[in-house]
């Protein structure tokens, strides 16, 4: 019977390290994309290295990387030596150099970092720039942030920039030192790093947001690798699309990124950007002046031929009055004249008519006046004839009712009190009885007490 062989795990682990040190034959080189980068107080770095998913796998397969301080020394000589422009950080993709192992601690698969090939890096980055501004030409986007119409004068100015960094303070002591009044929107961005791309999207969405007139993109300086967020198409579109104008000033002076081909003006650094910014200011500045000396200027030209029409109409009018003014006083003196003639005629004749009016008068005033006289002699027996007074003193009485008014026996009812008015006095009596004559519906027979 054959002994069953137990194996401990520290064992196992240097047997698979030793088959796969044989079968790799040692170091290997591969590529990804770098991700969880950290960096430990020892100086040694860690990494995940992920590789793209794939519509079978559906989810990306990773490589845990150690790179300790004395390999990464010698990778950072070897990057500088290369031109600086690849830094080991998120988002970038590597081709590294190193021995795969299982890291008995954990039991998990990595590698051991030990070199880096910079031209990967930059080879990969400069065919996906192709790729992607080709895509971009194809679809009209290089041009149309370009075609978006500047303000005259911008004052409003959206900054999108690390708050903090040196970008962000030579930007500011630009614009301030310039002496414009700029009201500034100041909205902070990751600039590098995995999420450096959303950032930036958001940010610009903000200062659209913020009504600005002009956006300033604007990063310092450091690696090529520095600058991926800018690289990034997802950046390039929301660059490209903005409704307002992009000026970019990302990186040092040899730097490009697909931010700058999109935006509608790019300069080399921030402090470039804003220097522009600042001229571009001062011209609007300057065309509103001068637009406003124009229009001093003609307006006192026109003010002043104005004055000199003005000037020969109130001549010419003043001529013309005072000559009206002449003829009309010889043409009043004339009808006044004409008038004083017909008056003094018209009076003459009047003088006569009234004349003869009151020799007239003064023949027929008699005859009248004794023709009226008469008819008042005879209105005068009339009236003495029918005087209430008269017939009182002829032995006539007048009978009235409570009421003042001259009693008729038809109205007359037993206890009623008549006032009988005499020539000499008044009696009072009431009736006892009243009946009416026979001769007609009126008379009436009254007996009083």
């Amino acid at each position: 019977m054959t002994e069953t062989v137990t194996w401990t795990i520290s064992q196992l682990t240097d047997w698979v390290n030793a088959v796969i040190g044989e079968t790799l034959g040692g170091e290997i080189w591969i590529e990804g994309e770098i991700s969880n980068l950290q960096r430990s107080n020892a100086g040694h770095v860690y990494f995940t290295l992920t590789e793209p998913s794939d519509a079978v796998r559906g989810t990306p397969n990773t490589l845990a990387v150690t790179l300790f301080e004395w390999h990464r020394q010698n990778v950072n000589r070897h990057l500088k030596r290369s031109g600086g422009a690849v830094r080991i950080s998120d988002g970038v993709r590597v081709r590294i150099r190193g021995a795969v192992e299982i890291y008995g601690a954990r039991s998990q698969l990595q590698l051991k970092m030990s070199g880096i090939d910079p031209v990967f890096t930059l080879g990969n980055m400069a065919a996906e720039r192709a790729r992607l501004l080709a895509a971009l030409d194809a679809e009209g986007l290089l041009l149309a942030n370009a075609a978006v119409p500047l303000e005259a004068l911008p004052l409003r100015i959206g900054i999108v920039t690390s708050i903090g960094s040196a970008a962000h303070a030579d930007v500011m002591h630009e614009l301030r030192a310039a002496g414009i009044g700029f009201e500034l929107v100041i909205i902070d961005a990751r600039v590098q790093g995995a999420d450096a791309t959303l950032s930036v999207i958001a940010a610009l969405g903000r200062a659209v947001e913020a009504g600005v007139d002009l956006i300033a993109l604007v990063r310092g300086g450091g690696a090529r690798t520095d600058l991926a967020a800018f690289d990034d198409e997802a950046v390039a579109r929301a660059v490209a699309t903005s409704p307002v104008a992009v000026w970019t000033g990302l990186g040092h002076e040899i730097d490009r990124t697909i931010a700058d081909e999109v935006a509608h003006r790019a300069w080399k650094t921030p402090t470039a950007c804003a220097a522009a910014i600042v001229e571009l200011a001062a011209a609007g500045s300057q065309r509103v002046d001068d637009l406003w000396d124009a229009v001093a200027t003609a307006t006192e030209r026109r003010l002043e031929r104005s004055a000199n029409r003005l000037d020969r109409i109130a001549t010419r009018a003043a001529r013309s009055a005072l000559a009206d003014l002449d003829h009309s006083s010889t043409r009043l003196g004339d009808s006044a004249h004409r008038v004083r003639r017909l008056a003094d005629a018209h009076l003459i004749r009047q003088s006569g008519r009234t004349d003869h009016a009151r020799r007239r008068l003064a023949a027929a005033a008699p005859r009248v006046l004794a023709d009226h006289s008469r008819r008042l002699d005879g209105l005068a027996g009339t009236v003495r004839a029918y005087d209430p007074a008269t017939a009182l003193a002829r032995g006539w009485s007048i009978a009235r009712g409570p009421d003042g008014r001259v009693a008729r026996a038809a109205d007359l009812v037993p206890g009623t009190v008549l006032t009988t008015v005499f020539a000499d006095g008044e009696a009072r009596s009431v009736v006892e009885e009243a009946t009416r004559r026979a001769l007609g519906p009126d008379d009436a027979t009254v007996t009083t007490s």
